[in-house]
């Protein structure tokens, strides 16, 4: 068969392509970092004094240009191709911050179908110049590679097609290996110097996007469960979207940073004056609410998978075998408490002092459905504690949002104020703290961090009555739930637990202490909303444990509102969690309180339809 192209003029010795290889992935490593959005000169800096990172930028387009000269036998026409993939996808990257703050990443992929439908919904400014830069690039390499060649591969047995077909299969199978350990090692990710950590769009322009790229093929995993069936999960679906059946009562849910009730330990000795939660103290006493436990995903941190967990009733410590985080795999709309209030004309409503892109929360909560996203940057004169806004503050920010609902409100709040770190300079160098009353003395890093922490602790405790009295006031019903996203930090190797005394100790994988996870919650409705709900009935058929996994609390306050049957997802949760109300990992806790490793055969069934019907939500449920 003849080729289509005429023979080329020159014809490269396989040193010299080699060469000409490491050449061209450096020129098109250097044309894919211009395509970034960030400062192509402030990048190259930044390289210069990390210079590993050019090697882990440029190496996997240097394999992806090798596998492609092998199958078309021409450096050139392999480096037009790599030049196009890489270039389109740094392209594909620039868009996608500029339009969501969000890189590209290789779960994208799965999304493709969705993009024309996205697209019509941003005011994209189309990168041309990059555009322009990249086509022009490909076709000059293209150009080349018709006059320049190579000369036959020195062993005659593989110059033909399965020459090409193997050479091309081991330039993949090398990249694909270092992908899965070189580009997977999370310490040499973050070993790297970059000007904000938490924030990714900054990690991937300041890494160079080829190496995040290739980082991020092994993180924010979903674990396909064995026995999956689409065409099942399909079917419990049946019956979805019947709205109306609940009670109009507003739902304000605060999930509070790091709020525990750990001063409740016989180690403190507060006298009832100098009590840090006299308002939980008293409002568990008040005769329209429930109190109890939530266990968390996560100890000393997470709170972005709590909010995942109570929202959408899945559970992030079981979407994959390795840590993941919750609200990353999360790229497409989905079933939530914010759709189901929404569906039943609600005006729905997310608020968090900080900043909109941590733990991208602006396009997350969009996909879960909240109508209206609150983040400091949208927020008017706010109040600061130190570095963080005031739980005062967000207060009267949920205040302010009930006062303008033209009807029945939900309402979820994520507060900021007592973020870690408790170092004494976190409210000021002049800031006084309250003494800290225990039994026990105290070492010196240990008494500064209970400090710091317990006033931060005094400011939820106050935020909790200020909303307690607030609604109490109000004619209209109204329920509010509030609880902690997971319990302080206090020191390496738990040094402040260890010195009150108090076992919260994480444990080995399935060896789970269900202590270290616990933070308390109270649910409370106003006299109007007690009225309307027929509270003592409606409370006592809720079968509400002391300790309840956070994943089946929306799940609850739902029931508790009447909608318990709007969604079979939801119904099948409150099921579920009357069964199991405790799932952390390998360890559960049944409806008689008792904890096992070894759920028996009905119940480990009900676990596996939750994990399958999770996993088809999150990648396959058209939610309309």
């Amino acid at each position: 068969m003849k080729h289509p192209f005429p023979k080329p003029r020159y014809r490269l010795s396989l040193p010299l392509s080699l060469l000409a290889a490491v050449l061209l992935a450096g020129g098109i490593t250097l044309l894919v970092l211009w395509c970034q959005p960030n400062s192509f000169r402030g990048l190259v800096s930044g390289f210069l004094r990390q210079p590993l990172l050019i090697v882990l930028n440029a190496l996997p387009i240097g394999l992806l240009l090798l596998a492609a000269a092998a199958l078309l036998r021409n450096v050139f026409f392999g480096a037009a191709l790599a030049n196009l993939a890489a270039g389109a996808l740094s392209i594909a990257n620039r868009v996608k911050i500029e339009v969501r703050d969000e890189p590209v990443f290789p779960r994208d992929f799965a999304l493709l179908k969705e993009v024309g439908s996205a697209l019509k919904s941003y005011d994209i400014s189309v990168p041309l110049p990059q555009i322009a830069a990249v086509i022009l690039a490909t076709l000059v390499l293209v150009a080349a590679g018709l006059f320049i060649g190579c000369k036959p591969f020195p062993v005659e047995a593989l110059r033909g097609w399965t020459g090409r077909v193997l050479g091309f299969a081991a330039g993949f199978a090398v990249l694909t290996g270092l992908i899965l350990t070189l580009y997977a090692s999370r310490d040499l990710y973050q070993s790297f110097r970059v000007s904000n950590a938490e924030y990714v769009p900054a990690v991937f322009n300041d890494l160079g996007f080829p190496y995040a790229f290739c980082h991020h093929f092994t993180t924010y995993l979903v674990d396909r469960p064995e026995g999956f069936s689409r065409a099942e999960a399909e079917g419990w679906e049946a019956g979805d979207a019947s709205p109306g059946q609940g009670r109009d009562v507003s739902v304000i849910m605060v999930m509070n940073e790091a709020f525990s009730d750990l001063t409740d330990a016989p180690v403190f000795t507060y006298t009832p004056e100098e009590d840090p939660l006299s308002n939980l103290h008293a409002l568990r006493e008040d005769p329209h609410a429930l109190s109890g436990h939530v266990v968390v995903p996560g100890f000393a941190g997470g709170t972005a998978n709590t909010e995942f967990d109570v929202l959408t009733g899945m559970q992030t410590t079981a979407l994959s075998a390795s840590t993941t985080s919750a609200m990353r795999v999360v790229n497409r709309d989905l079933d939530s408490l914010f759709r189901v209030f929404g569906n039943d004309g609600y005006e729905t409503a997310f608020c968090h002092p900080g900043d909109n892109w941590f733990y991208n929360r602006e396009n997350v909560y969009r996909w879960f459905g909240a109508e209206k996203s609150l983040f400091i940057g949208d927020m008017e004169a706010p109040e600061y504690k130190g570095r963080w806004v005031t739980d005062g503050y967000t207060a009267g920010l949920i205040e302010k949002a009930f006062e303008e609902a033209e009807g029945p409100l939900f309402h979820f709040t994520t507060t900021i104020q007592n973020h870690m770190s408790y170092t004494a300079d976190k409210y000021g160098p002049d800031y006084s703290f309250p003494p800290v009353e225990t039994s026990v003395s105290l070492s010196e890093e240990a008494e500064t961090l209970l400090k710091v922490y317990v006033e931060g602790l005094r400011d939820a405790d106050a935020m909790l009555g200020r909303l307690w009295r607030y609604f109490q006031a109000q004619s209209e019903p109204v329920v509010l739930v509030f609880w902690g996203d997971h319990l302080p930090y206090l020191g390496d190797n738990q040094l402040g637990y260890k010195q009150l005394g108090i076992d919260v100790f994480p444990g080995q994988e399935g060896e789970e202490n269900l202590t270290a996870y616990k933070t308390p919650y109270i649910l409370w409705a106003n006299d109007a909303a007690a009225a309307v709900l027929d509270w003592e009935s409606a409370a006592a058929a809720l079968d509400l444990p002391e300790t309840v996994s956070a994943c089946f609390l929306g799940a609850a306050v739902l029931e508790l509102t009447g909608r318990g049957e709007e969604s079979p997802w939801f119904s099948f949760l409150n099921a579920l969690r009357r069964e199991l109300p405790v799932v952390q990992k390998n360890v559960y806790q049944t409806a008689d309180g008792s904890v096992t490793g070894e759920p028996d055969s009905g119940q480990r069934e009900l676990l596996q339809k939750w994990r399958k019907w999770s996993y088809y939500k999150l990648r396959y449920k058209e939610v309309v």
